[in-house]
């Protein structure tokens, strides 16, 4: 893919931080357009990493794969997932972290943080990749790498970290039931999600102390 090839947005999550602390956003295969697809984005996490001088940007794609069906994904060449980064709450992205998967090398690529020349739902490859790391296979340890702005990533399958018990959220849906059990059924227990993880120094996304906040959202974006 050219660097000037313009992307379109597939599929959108949202989710707001407080440096510090925690909030994710979940969502599997309710979108029928997006049902068993590359763009196809499961859950949005960040929270703070084991130092607190760093963030972890979490997007997991592809959910409800089955062991059998983990043998055989693939992170999609030409889709691209976006962390939009909004550091002035005014709910336009200031930065963007990129990640594409380069088929060649059987690698993540991640470009960023950097400010990007479009924004919306519109965009294109920005400056230069950052860290690379190639793709983990399916049963092995994690592999991670660390770019030379101090930017560490992982890209592989993992087992579903949602916990959701499907089964009673129709009963309460469906009137038969009035409440979640405790602790409930994992409905995803055994299947996986791919998996993007980029943890970023703070101060690459102007967010240099525990006082700042920023807004985050993660799109999946198709070469059209």
């Amino acid at each position: 893919m050219k660097k000037t090839k313009r992307l379109i947005a597939g599929a959108i999550l949202g989710a707001a931080l407080v440096t510090g602390g925690i909030l994710y956003a979940a969502d599997h295969v309710d979108a029928p357009e997006v049902t068993d697809q590359s763009t196809d984005i499961t859950d949005l996490y960040v929270f703070r990493g084991a130092s607190a001088n760093n963030l972890v940007f979490v997007c997991n794609i592809q959910g409800l794969l089955s062991p059998s069906a983990s043998q055989a994904a693939r992170f999609d060449p030409n889709v691209v997932y976006e962390f939009n980064i909004d550091n002035n709450a005014d709910l336009v992205e200031d930065l963007v972290i990129q990640c594409k998967y380069n088929a060649d090398g059987n690698k993540m690529d991640v470009y960023g943080p950097i400010a990007p020349s479009e924004k919306g739902t519109r965009s294109k490859l920005e400056g230069n990749v950052t860290a690379s790391v190639a793709v983990t296979p399916y049963g092995s340890n994690a592999i991670s790498a660390t770019g030379s702005t101090g930017i560490q990533v992982f890209a592989g399958l993992r087992d579903d970290p949602f916990y959701f018990d499907l089964t009673q959220f129709r009963k309460v849906v469906g009137g038969t039931a009035t409440g979640f059990l405790s602790p409930g059924d994992d409905s995803f227990k055994g299947t996986n999600v791919r998996s993007i993880v980029v943890e970023v120094p703070k101060t690459l996304l102007g967010t240099p102390n525990a006082a700042n906040s920023i807004n985050v959202w993660v799109e999946s974006k198709k070469k059209i």
